[in-house]
């Protein structure tokens, strides 16, 4: 099977292309890098062609809140139209979960955008909501830092590594088209504001957590359940701290 990986070089593209190649697909990663922009729909033709299914792993590069609308709108709209013209029987693409809880928050409003043009494309469909990655919680803590502290909010918090991400998503991108949403989480559930503690702590990172109810997460106040899965999510295999023991010692 010919899988297109939009956003194939990053962080989770890259793994899911690995991922696939070893089960037997044709896994093809697109980006920039290679000759593909959705954007400005260079390229999407020529890799498209006799593919039968996309998987959209890719990310705006500017999280401010007309930039991260314009890239996810656009590079939206020309991708599903490339599709429907090369016949592509299955569109796949990764969002967050808590995406309408929080939609004031700009990066998650622009997510609700893309999600609604993919709904009411001609094409089938599955949405994989996934909870933080565990590679991005050292950016989550310098968001909140507000000079030696962090400001963490006392709510739920899930996260799940990059490795348990692609895994899921290559499920989905083999299957059946869900023409809905599937929620993906780590398989432990903390506060996140002693998970944050924690972690700053095994990193020897000398700054304090200092537990706000009023915290801004990337510029929004999140509720309780915002950022965890419902019932019946698919959860990962890796725990936070395994990850960590293995990144340190780069296996």
């Amino acid at each position: 099977m010919k899988i297109v990986v939009i956003g194939g070089t990053g962080l989770i593209g890259s793994k899911l292309v690995t991922k696939l190649g070893e089960h037997g697909h044709e896994a093809v990663a697109a980006a920039p890098s290679t000759g593909v922009n959705t954007l400005t729909g260079e390229g999407l033709a020529e890799v498209l062609a006799g593919a039968q299914v996309v998987v959209d792993v890719s990310n705006s590069p500017s999280f401010e809140r007309a930039a991260v609308l314009q890239f996810f709108e656009t590079s939206t709209r020309n991708l599903l139209a490339a599709e429907a013209a090369a016949g592509v029987g299955h569109h796949v693409a990764v969002s967050v979960v808590g995406t309408e809880k929080m939609p004031e928050n700009g990066y998650f409003a622009a997510k609700i955008v893309q999600e609604k043009l993919i709904e009411n494309s001609s094409i089938p469909f599955s949405l994989v909501h996934a909870t933080q990655f565990f590679e991005f919680v050292r950016g989550i803590a310098d968001e909140a830092t507000d000079g030696d502290k962090v400001r963490i909010a006392p709510v739920l918090f899930q996260p799940m590594a990059g490795e348990d991400v692609a895994q899921a998503v290559g499920r989905v991108a083999v299957g059946t088209p869900l023409n809905g949403r599937v929620e993906v989480a780590g398989p432990e559930q903390f506060r996140m504001d002693e998970f944050f503690r924690t972690a700053l702590a095994a990193w020897g990172d000398p700054r304090e957590v200092v537990t706000d109810p009023q915290a801004r997460y990337f510029g929004s106040v999140p509720g309780e359940r915002t950022l965890v899965p419902g019932d019946g999510a698919t959860l990962g295999q890796i725990r936070y701290r395994d990850w960590l023991d293995r990144t340190a010692t780069g296996k």
